[in-house]
């Protein structure tokens, strides 16, 4: 008897301990492959297609229901709400696990709210947040706003980058969010085109360097833990190739133009280990992005290689049928998105009900499903968002607008500021030289230096132009003109009483240039959906500036832009610009450093600058011919080349040297300078190397930039630089699109700039 009762007893133990074992996927000591398997056991087909459905936030929807109506939702590509589905409606689907993950939520608040919400699901799968965190977390109130990715590119300084995106991800994590649109390695060609501010500009080899260390500062080598967050490389492919400017418009290009000028950016990010990407809004050579299985399927996945996830922009898997019309209803867009490769659907409802109906009539395998959602919960796992989805409120400000942060964004500031002319060293200022400053512009006094995909932030963490100029010289007396911020509503009585005022001053600074501030959209004339069809400055700015300088009173022109602008009436009639791009949360204090030479500009143009709208297609690296003739009502140079930018000391360049005049097929060789400071004044200089192959059974372009180097120099000091040139720096796709290097001689070209007259030249022959 008492045998039996210690086996009841037992076995008693046995069951309990059977019925209180937790699932494996709840194990964070289990490897994330067995997770990921048992936990798809458990899953239904109707929880597994959640995992790729993305909604926007609550509160979104909440106020843009307040200013939106029905109409005009549907040509919105930045707010959203879902027509017959109440918030309500919204919360429950959460509850049930029937949303994967949310865009546009920019509160820790609600990331915690929503969060808590899944955990009252049957499997308690965590959601993904994400949010465009372009330069810093932006959307987020409080965060560090870093200079916009144009001026990140004119650092040519990719250690930087990395550094601000690590910093973002730890400031994104802190507050909720786990996953990044960025970066836009899209290869600006076309500035009219409203968001080149967010690229790193019109070079491949450069947006290749910025993009990839983007992707390694937000993930790192090993994308788990709870401070990476996933990167986003976007957008793919075409969308910097407008046909007429406008942004989604149709890109037609060769495969040639392709594989040299927009995929290379993409293959760097993919091969820094890139873990989601976005497909672009347009169609290209006819067939829309979204759609795309040669694009996402064939070249991306398995030709390129990308073992990440892909994420439909906002609502484009819809627009193959409402703007593409390639396919005749939603349901058909919904299944051609999905099969073309589309993992996770951005935003709403339709999606989810298409596809389960999709494998329930055999039209879409079951196991395509389960391939697809495997990858994202493995993300998940990986991100540790199991482990803890939610954020502590108390502990943001550890992490959130450090000392360092802000730092860095200072630093990079700095160093993105191009200085476009200095005539008779009116730059840098003394204090005291001019006792009395006039200074006006819409920019002046106001965050438009924060650029898009920002929010507008505590007064208290942004320096403006006019605050900086006032720290840097206290004594001064300054004259501010407030003409407000509406860059195309200057009135002529404005400029009137700047004229005035300026007569009474000893120098005049002008701040003027395009507004991206995304909470006052109807007045962006710069960033997403902000589109031009010319580019001189907005409204009356250029009669602003032609006033004043008829004065006579000596003039500054500072620029705030996103994107590149014709002013070649300022560049012949003012002594001194400055171009600062959108130069982030410390962008005055890095501007007013330089005009007063506290800091010596180093920064280079990662984009030409036109003469006018009808120089469009005037890159640096074009074919010959492209500038064979010169225009018969005018000349065919750019404003400014790509790569140029100003000092306030001097450079001297030795005679470059290769270690070998002659190599073969395959090997390298390498190209050294030496480079002396030889003004009187501490600087930064970014030395460059240009390629050109000088014949070849392909025509190529006139040259390819494919080394460059920050270094800093003491006045009188000297520093050897040196490049290595490889297979890669002169392969390209020859006359039969196979890629290698054509036996033969290149010219090597070592400067400042990709200007003819900043460079020195040497021959290489590869046989």
């Amino acid at each position: 008897m008492y045998k039996l009762i210690l086996i009841i007893i037992s076995l008693g133990f046995a069951i309990n301990t059977t019925a209180e074992k937790k699932p494996d996927y709840t194990n964070a000591k289990l490897p994330t492959e067995v997770r990921v398997k048992d936990l798809m056991s458990r899953m239904t087909l109707e929880e597994k297609v959640a995992q790729m459905c993305q909604y926007v936030g609550i509160s979104h929807m909440i106020g843009v229901q307040q200013t939106l109506t029905t109409k005009e939702l549907e040509t919105s590509d930045a707010a959203g709400y879902y027509p017959g589905y109440t918030i309500e409606d919204i919360r429950e689907m959460t509850r049930k696990g029937l949303i994967g993950s949310f865009l546009h939520v920019v509160t820790p608040d609600e990331a915690n709210y929503l969060q808590k919400l899944a955990q009252q699901s049957r499997l308690k799968i965590p959601l993904f947040i994400a949010i465009d965190a372009l330069h810093g977390n932006g959307l987020y109130r409080g965060a560090t706003i870093y200079p916009t990715a144009i001026g990140q590119a004119a650092t040519f300084c990719p250690y930087l980058i990395e550094q601000m995106s690590r910093q973002t991800a730890l400031e994104m994590r802190a507050c909720g969010m786990q996953w990044a649109f960025a970066p836009n390695v899209e290869v600006a060609r076309d500035p009219r085109w409203g968001r080149v501010g967010e690229t790193f500009g019109e070079d491949p080899y450069l947006a290749g360097l910025m993009g990839s260390a983007t992707v390694r500062g937000l993930q790192t080598a090993e994308l788990k833990g709870q401070d990476k967050v996933l990167a986003c490389i976007k957008h793919l492919v075409g969308g910097s190739l407008t046909s007429n400017g406008i942004n989604g418009s149709p890109a037609d290009m060769s495969e040639r133009m392709l594989r040299e000028v927009f995929l290379p950016p993409f293959i760097k990010c993919i091969e820094a280990g890139g873990m989601s990407l976005m497909p672009s809004h347009n169609d290209l050579n006819g067939i829309p992005c979204h759609g795309n299985r040669w694009l996402l399927d064939d070249l991306l996945r398995k030709e390129l290689g990308f073992k990440g996830i892909i994420v439909s922009d906002w609502l484009d898997v819809e627009r193959l049928n409402t703007i593409h019309t390639t396919a005749s209803t939603k349901e058909e867009a919904y299944l051609t998105g999905l099969q073309a490769g589309i993992d996770v659907h951005m935003h709403g409802p339709g999606f989810a009900e298409s596809v389960i109906k999709g494998v329930q009539e055999g039209k879409i395998s079951p196991q395509t499903i389960d391939d697809r959602v495997a990858k994202i919960l493995e993300l998940k796992f990986n991100l540790g968002l199991f482990e803890r989805p939610y954020v502590d409120l108390k502990a943001i400000p550890r992490s959130v607008l450090t000392d360092d942060h802000r730092q860095t964004a200072l630093d990079i500031a700095r160093r993105s500021i191009v200085l476009l002319k200095n005539k008779n060293q009116l730059l840098p200022l003394r204090k005291g030289h001019f006792n009395k400053i006039f200074i006006t512009g819409h920019n002046a006094d106001n965050q438009s230096t924060l650029g898009d995909w920002s929010f507008e932030q505590p007064d208290e963490n942004i320096t403006t132009i006019l605050e900086g100029i006032k720290e840097q010289d206290p004594d001064a007396q300054i004259d501010f003109q407030d003409i407000g911020r509406n860059v195309r509503d200057l009135k002529p009585a404005q400029i009137e009483e700047a004229v005035k005022r300026a007569k009474q001053s000893e120098l005049a600074i002008l701040v003027v240039g395009e507004n991206s501030m995304r909470y006052h959209w109807k007045e962006k004339t710069c960033g997403e959906n902000s589109d031009r069809y010319e580019l001189s400055l907005p409204g009356m700015q250029q009669q602003l500036v032609e006033a004043v300088v008829a004065t006579g009173v000596p003039t500054i022109v500072i620029l705030v832009n996103g994107r590149p602008l014709s002013t070649e009436w300022i560049a012949n009639h003012v002594p001194a610009i400055i171009e600062a791009w959108e130069p982030g949360m410390l962008g005055g204090q890095a501007v007013a450093e330089i005009l007063y030479g506290k800091i010596s500009p180093s920064a280079k143009l990662p984009i030409t600058i036109p003469r006018s709208v009808g120089q469009i297609g005037c890159y640096y690296n074009h074919k010959k011919w492209a500038y064979r003739f010169p225009y018969v009502t005018g000349t065919t140079a750019p404003l400014y080349n790509f790569g140029y930018g100003l000092s306030y000391t001097t450079f001297k360049y030795s005679r470059p040297r290769l270690s070998a005049s002659t190599i073969a097929v395959g090997d390298s060789v390498r190209v050294s300078v030496d480079i002396t400071n030889s003004g009187t004044v501490d600087g930064e200089e970014v030395v460059q190397l240009y390629i050109r192959d000088d014949y070849s059974s392909a025509t190529r372009p006139v040259k390819e930039l494919k080394g460059f180097e920050r270094i800093a120099l003491k006045a009188g000091e000297t520093k050897t630089v040196s490049f290595l040139i490889t297979p890669e720096s002169l392969a390209y796709y020859d006359a039969q699109m196979r890629y290698g290097v054509e036996p033969g001689t290149f010219t090597v070209m070592v400067g400042s700039s990709s200007r003819k007259e900043d460079l020195q030249t040497l021959r290489l022959t590869v046989k």
